[in-house]
């Protein structure tokens, strides 16, 4: 609930703030009208380096990738005992 009540509080003080710029001419009229499809663009390239980020700082858990070998070679076995082709290793 806190999550959503400060969205919608960043959401109210952007509008105020576009709101102003258009009643006050301290940006031109035809600028002030692109500002929220500059401000859609700018946080998708903003999710879009965040995405990045974070699939250049994915870790990597060596024992995990151990385990799931693990696991799928239990899984082959348990499907070869029942007649299943798993194809070759």
């Amino acid at each position: 609930m806190k999550h959503i009540v400060k969205i919608m509080v960043l959401l109210v003080a952007i509008s105020a703030c576009w709101i102003g710029l258009l009643q006050t001419s301290i940006i031109l009229r035809s600028h002030t009208w692109l500002l929220p499809i500059y401000f859609i663009i700018s946080l998708g390239c903003y999710g879009l380096l965040m995405v990045g980020v974070g699939l250049m700082n994915f870790p990597t858990c060596p024992q995990e990738a151990l385990l799931l070998h693990q696991d799928i070679d239990e899984a082959k076995e348990f499907l070869k005992r029942r007649g299943v082709d798993v194809g070759s290793d």
